[in-house]
């Protein structure tokens, strides 16, 4: 079996539909992939900008753990396909000393240092999408990463 991921978010999915839909994935990667789920609170709305991204950040940087393989999804990152994520999956889960940690930032982003703390940037395409909807396209792509793996029939070349 896998080594289990980790998912760090900054906020609660406050719409119902975001809800819903992460934990649609959640539940589907859950036979394949073990995990956790961290969800730290998102600063006060009443802050500027970049003092909530920078407070936000700070709580990131101090979950992470020293085994965590931090993946931020940042849109200045790494492309992949579906094929490619399975891969690099495959070897995050399978290195016995890390563990995949993947890492969504709150309304703002992610800052320089945690983006620094990353060994890989990922992502989701050139487009920026809030940070719910990108928690969401990320849960559905590791899902399918996870099912690619185990070959259960969920993608389509």
């Amino acid at each position: 079996m896998p080594r289990a991921a980790r998912f760090l978010w900054v906020g609660k999915l406050k719409e119902p539909f975001f809800r819903d839909a992460a934990a649609h994935y959640l539940a589907r990667l859950k036979p394949l992939l073990p995990f956790e789920e961290t969800v730290l609170r998102d600063a006060p709305g009443k802050l500027p900008p970049a003092e909530k991204s920078e407070r936000e950040c700070r709580a990131l940087l101090e979950a992470l753990g020293p085994k965590d393989f931090v993946v931020c999804l940042d849109e200045r990152g790494q492309e992949l396909a579906s094929r490619q994520l399975a891969e690099k999956l495959r070897v995050w889960t399978e290195d016995p000393n890390t563990r995949p940690c993947f890492v969504v930032g709150g309304a703002f982003g992610l800052n320089e240092a945690v983006r620094g703390r990353a060994c890989f940037v990922w992502s989701l395409g050139r487009m920026t999408l809030p940070h719910e909807l990108a928690r969401v396209v990320l849960l559905e792509q590791v899902y399918r990463a996870a099912a690619i793996l185990k070959g259960i029939p969920y993608h389509h070349d």
